[in-house]
């Protein structure tokens, strides 16, 4: 299952709408056949693990990060194929969360006198796929938010200066989030300040996710490097009344106005992004965009990038700004993920815990 779930993991980012799936197919001990979910639209791991195997998967086990699919989709469903190949017994990790399979697969299964165990490693087989079980619940994307601070919490000096606080090897994290979210999104105030280019830049190429800036009265700049450049969609989000003559000089092919007309609401933007399909965001926006999200309770993973550098300064942003709280039992609590060092920096993933607060001691 373990390598299951490996296999699955490298593919993160590329099957969007569809989760990662990984599958092993193993004969008297031996690997029979291996597979891993692509990309929307093409074979299933299972499908794959079961041409790979081909004789050989008769009498052998099945071992799968999530339940097979029971409904025709893009392809038709995975059941059928691990029926008639004569797999004997079928491992999955996680149960999925899709409605339209939701435990018939496992009936299917067992109603074809398949032995079923499940629940194995279910831990990491739900945080593989924890973006698309997230938007499966809530019809809206999965939220991490990334920010970059010195040891004293600074996000920039207090002159603004920005560039870097991080090491190249956390920058080159940033990027494989990137590649494995649907969407990117900024505030305008990014825009104006970095003009960036918000791809993904691998050593070995990678996925463009859509650019999203949040830009009330249209202020991007017509020559901003994410208007003029194509290699991926630019959606702009505006908080109405805006010309439809201005809105004009933006519309290209790749880039796309999103006109909220009673403002910009995080509670009316979110879903209408999963409306158009965005089934995670990576936020990478300054102070401003940060807190909305936070104080909004919409973050549902955070990712902290801390150098081992301090920069001081009551002025120096912080990247959780606003009034704050006043009493501690109000606090944002996190629920510490994993602590890791990337290079001379620390790197933090942690989720928040909403209505929840540490009782006092």
């Amino acid at each position: 299952m373990q390598l299951a779930i490996d296999l699955a993991f490298a593919t993160k980012g590329q099957t969007s709408p569809n989760p990662s799936v990984g599958a092993i197919i193993v004969n008297n001990g031996k690997i029979a056949g291996v597979g891993t979910h692509l990309k929307s639209g093409e074979e299933h791991a299972e499908d794959l693990a079961l041409q790979m195997a081909g004789n050989k998967a008769k009498g052998a086990t099945l071992y799968v990060t999530l339940e097979p699919c029971s409904h025709f989709g893009k392809r038709p469903p995975c059941i059928n194929f691990i029926i008639e190949s004569g797999i004997k017994r079928v491992v999955i990790g996680s149960k999925d969360k899709n409605p339209l399979v939701a435990g018939k697969g496992i009936r299917e299964l067992q109603n074809a006198n398949i032995e079923v165990e499940t629940g194995i490693l279910k831990e990491k087989t739900d945080q593989l796929n924890q973006e698309f079980n997230h938007f499966i619940r809530t019809n809206m994307p999965f939220v991490t938010l990334k920010t970059a601070i010195s040891l004293d919490g600074k996000m920039a000096t207090s002159a603004g200066e920005s560039k870097w606080i991080t090491g190249e090897d956390a920058r080159r994290d940033v990027h494989y989030y990137r590649h494995q979210h649907d969407a990117i999104l900024v505030g305008v105030g990014t825009i104006l300040k970095d003009d960036p280019l918000l791809t993904t830049r691998l050593p070995n190429g990678g996925k463009n996710p859509i650019r999203i800036i949040l830009d009330h009265q249209l202020r991007t700049p017509i020559d901003a490097r994410v208007i003029q450049d194509s290699s991926a969609e630019t959606w702009i989000v505006t908080g109405g009344n805006i010309s439809s003559k201005k809105i004009r000089l933006y519309e290209q092919n790749h880039v796309k106005i999103i006109d909220m007309a009673n403002g910009i609401s995080l509670l009316d933007l979110l879903p209408r992004l999963g409306e158009l399909g965005v089934t995670s965001l990576f936020v990478e926006g300054g102070a401003t965009v940060n807190t909305i999200f936070l104080n909004s309770k919409l973050v549902n993973q955070m990712i902290v990038y801390i150098a081992t550098k301090l920069i001081g300064g009551s002025e120096a942003p912080t990247f959780f700004a606003g009034e704050g709280f006043q009493q501690m039992k109000d606090a944002l609590n996190l629920q510490l993920e994993s602590v890791e060092r990337i290079g001379a920096d620390i790197k933090i993933v942690a989720q928040p815990i909403h209505d929840k607060n540490v009782e006092d001691e």
